[in-house]
């Protein structure tokens, strides 16, 4: 084939003629990079290739990473897991290999990628996102996502959303915008994890975590500012009340002394704050993960001590009175699952005393089939967005179901997590108004915050930070 016939078959002389003439009109200063970059625009974006890894999580348990090709580049994108599962979570797929890892393995779900679902979205427009959901979605055919893995899946769906931003090039937040239907963006405020107990430490304190909300701060800035601080305040506060070890941290970067007390941590949380010149700003909240202590109807506060476990139980009504006067003697304005996972009717009750936003995590779950459940219970309520649901635009559906419910929704971590920050640009690009990615320190941590200073940077005068509109 002659040079002549090349050009013909592949229209290239129409093609190169009209990026000189771009490069013309537009004076570049470097023609040959101007020409280069216009032709790459001229071609529309596909998947080349879907290539998975596995690799290490936070707490030093394998997950899986991909990395999705495209013309216009690669694209990375890692999972994270939780310490439990909720009754509606997609299943992680898992080697179940004993001398690997433990157990924890997950070359299957890096097998299935790189030889089933990489064969199926070659050649796919990575900006049809529910497309290419619903392709690895119709490939899995279970309803829980077991055959393929809920963390292979969410790997390449991610990984998909990050090509397809760029294949628009807009910013992640603003693509996750547009395939939600949201017309405006919104810089989430961010609930900092500082004491941390139940599973996710080694102390004896039965609920999962104390947090704060820096509600009256006026940029995502000052909001980071004040977590910072007031981590650091709290550090000094329990050394001088316990000693360095008592400054150990749990998974998620909060402390974890050697307490058993809700009262007790809340108090070195509020002398703190006390500490930092903040205290009108800052509200507290309180993640109990109930389900892992509760034993038929009742509940074991004191099941994380083992000479003590089974003498302290109480029933329902109990933690609803114990979470009141919580609430009436402490600045405490979200409580999240203060009940069991199917305890429905403790739910529905608390919340619709107004006293505090309810939190739904491991009673929910983010799974579109709990619609008719989201309908009957208060509006009080908040719900988390774990993103184990499996895909991206399922996590979009959640959201909108939530929000048509009148709910609030919380972007959530997992204690499990990566380096990788799409729950910030999720946040901000569906609005949510809440982020909880853990203590304002370790790096996974600070990935999502740190993205998240990076948005209002580069959003300027039209970024819109939610503070004390928080819960509207």
């Amino acid at each position: 084939m002659s040079v002549q016939e090349y050009l013909d078959k592949h229209m290239l002389s129409r093609r190169i003629e009209d990026a000189v003439n771009a490069a013309v009109r537009a004076k570049t200063l470097d023609p040959v990079l101007f020409i280069s970059n216009h032709m790459r625009k001229s071609v529309p974006s596909v998947i080349t290739k879907v290539k998975a890894r596995q690799i290490l999580d936070s707490r030093g348990i394998p997950t899986v990473e991909v990395d999705l090709h495209t013309n216009k580049g690669v694209f990375r994108a890692s999972v994270p897991s939780g310490a439990s599962s909720g009754m509606y979570e997609a299943i992680e797929l898992r080697d179940g290999e004993k001398g690997t890892y433990l157990g924890n393995g997950v070359n299957r779900a890096v097998k299935n990628i790189n030889e089933k679902i990489s064969v199926a979205l070659v050649g796919m427009d990575p900006t049809l996102q529910s497309q290419i959901d619903q392709v690895m979605i119709d490939l899995d055919k279970t309803e829980n996502k077991s055959e393929l893995g809920a963390n292979a899946i969410l790997a390449v769906s991610i990984a998909a959303c990050k090509a397809g931003a760029a294949e628009k090039e807009v910013p992640l937040y603003k693509h996750i915008a547009d395939l939600s239907g949201q017309t405006s963006v919104l810089l989430p405020i961010p609930v900092f994890t500082l004491v941390t107990g139940g599973k996710h430490a080694g102390n004896n304190l039965a609920i999962q975590e104390i947090m704060i909300l820096p509600v009256g701060s006026k940029t995502f800035e000052e909001a980071l500012q004040i977590g910072s601080e007031t981590y650091h305040h709290l550090k000094v506060v329990i050394t001088e009340k316990y000693g360095a070890h008592g400054c150990n941290v749990g998974e998620d970067g909060g402390f974890a002394p050697d307490i058993s007390s809700l009262r007790d941590g809340l108090d070195l949380v509020q002398e703190a704050i006390g500490r930092t010149g903040y205290k009108e700003k800052i509200k507290i909240a309180i993640g109990v993960a109930a389900t892992e202590f509760c034993i038929g109807t009742k509940y074991d506060l004191d099941f994380m001590t083992p000479n003590k476990s089974g003498q302290n139980f109480k029933s329902g009504q109990d933690m609803i009175d114990i979470y009141k006067e919580l609430c009436a003697d402490y600045p405490v304005v979200s409580i999240e699952d203060p009940f069991d996972k199917e305890d429905w009717e403790h739910v529905k009750y608390f919340s619709s005393l107004g006293v505090c936003q309810v939190v739904g995590d491991h009673l929910l779950m983010s799974n579109p089939k709990i619609k008719t459940e989201i309908c009957v219970v208060s509006p009080y309520s908040g719900f988390p967005l774990v993103n184990q649901i499996g895909t991206v635009t399922e996590a979009i559906e959640v959201v909108k179901m939530a929000k048509d419910a009148q709910w609030g929704v919380v972007i959530s971590q997992r204690s499990g997590e990566t380096e990788d920050s799409f729950i910030a640009d999720l946040s901000v690009g569906l609005a949510t108004g809440q982020i909880k990615a853990g203590a304002p320190c370790r790096g996974e941590r600070l990935a999502k915050y740190n993205q998240l200073l990076r948005i209002e940077q580069e959003l300027g005068d039209q970024a819109f930070y939610i503070g004390e509109k928080w819960r509207t």
